[in-house]
């Protein structure tokens, strides 16, 4: 019988956290404000561990702390302060490489996963991180499916693979533009993504080169929810969603998705249908077209823009002022733009996660009516539970030309 693959997904903060939970996840992956891989994503604090921790675990789901920078000597005495904390939090698991890092995890007993930034592209190495106490490993995102098979087969431990997000056009992340332009180190987590620009590319001689994408080096992103089906029957442990410098709906809408996808594959009813309108879905959150990765083989011309390709958009609006749970209805202070009658309202906050629905009723001063101006505060009958301070946006469809 087929193993049920853990869904991974990633969180920034307390909001984010919410979604991914009521979107299906298995277990969260987040990092703190120093020593990870994404220094310029919101993070939590070093305090707010124990919360986090606290949350998954009261809803069954696992907590993963990345701590996968490298680091200096100047950092060890953090670096035990923040393991320390970690322990006492009884975080599921450290994702790292750095042998610093491996050894003071192991001291203190916690799980250590090897980070993608080792880059582990054999069974041999495999073998090596095992032997060093690894529970799993999160692969180089540059193996086929084939490869990553004939590690699995080889090497008895935990396999976790990136199924869906932002890709990297150096090795597993290892690049040095943003550090050689910017003095912004990728490997410290500060990369700036220069790769994302547009580029002339010119000769000595004055010579233009002239290409049908200037975005020569930014890369589409990943998206496997078209053979996910081949992924579990590869036996991969782990199913990890890339995205912890992204917003708190792309964590809900590709976590749900990809939940689906699996649910869907173990009940014999994932249909190709279903896999289209799954897609069609990822597609309304941030995105830059998508790319099967290394997957199906090495990818070809797999180069996009810096913007978003998404199908809608959110614009901010206005704050939950109060919610009566009597009647189910939220007050709302919009403090930008107008709203009407059948618009698409999202709330975003550390319990509510995030919610979608639509305006079928609004009043002011108990009168009903069919559109709101900035300023005014308005009565909305909701169907799910929000909270006061909730923020509310307008989602509308982007129409491409």
């Amino acid at each position: 019988m087929k193993k049920i693959p853990e869904l991974l997904s990633p969180v920034f903060d307390f909001t984010s956290l919410t979604a991914a939970i009521n979107a299906g996840c298995n277990a969260v992956y987040f990092g703190i404000k120093e020593l990870n891989m994404r220094i310029t994503a919101k993070n939590f604090k070093l305090n707010e561990i124990k919360k986090v921790v606290d949350i998954c675990h009261k809803n069954n789901i696992k907590a993963y702390l990345t701590l996968n920078t490298i680091i200096y000597d100047s950092e060890l005495k953090k670096l035990k302060k923040i393991i320390n904390e970690a322990k006492k939090a009884k975080i599921d698991a450290i994702i790292c490489w750095d042998f610093s890092v491996i050894n003071e995890a192991r001291k203190k007993g916690i799980p250590i996963h090897i980070s993608t930034q080792s880059s582990v592209s054999n069974s041999e190495s495999a073998r090596f991180y095992k032997k060093l106490g690894a529970e799993r490993i999160v692969l180089a995102r540059e193996l086929s499916l084939e490869q990553i098979k004939k590690i699995k087969k080889e090497v008895k431990i935990d396999i976790e693979c990136f199924i869906h997000g932002a890709m990297c056009v150096s090795v597993s992340g290892r690049c040095f533009t943003s550090q050689f332009l910017f003095g912004k180190s990728a490997n410290r987590g500060d990369c700036i993504q220069p790769c994302r620009r547009s580029y002339l590319v010119k000769d000595e001689e004055g010579c233009e080169l002239k290409l049908e994408n200037n975005y020569v080096l930014s890369p589409k992103d990943l998206c496997t929810l078209a053979f996910i089906d081949k992924l579990i029957e590869a036996g991969i442990d782990s199913f990890k969603i890339e995205g912890r410098a992204r917003s708190p709906e792309y964590v809900s809408v590709v976590t749900k998705c990809y939940r689906d996808a699996i649910d869907a594959y173990f009940k014999n009813k994932l249909i190709n249908e279903l896999k289209k309108e799954l897609i069609k879905k990822l597609k309304t959150v941030y995105n830059r077209d998508f790319s099967s990765g290394f997957y199906m083989g090495k990818p070809i011309n797999e180069f996009t823009g810096s913007e978003s390709k998404a199908t809608r958009k959110k614009t901010f609006i206005g704050i939950v002022k109060n919610y009566y749970k009597n009647i189910k209805v939220a007050e709302i202070k919009i403090q930008s733009h107008s709203i009407k009658l059948n618009d698409i309202l999202m709330f975003q906050g550390p319990t509510t996660g995030v919610y979608e629905q639509k305006i079928d009723s609004m009043e002011i001063n108990h009168k009903k009516v069919n559109s709101v101006e900035k300023g005014n505060e308005v009565g909305i009958k909701v169907k799910n539970i929000v909270r006061k301070n909730d923020r509310v946006f307008l989602i509308k469809k982007i129409f491409k030309h």
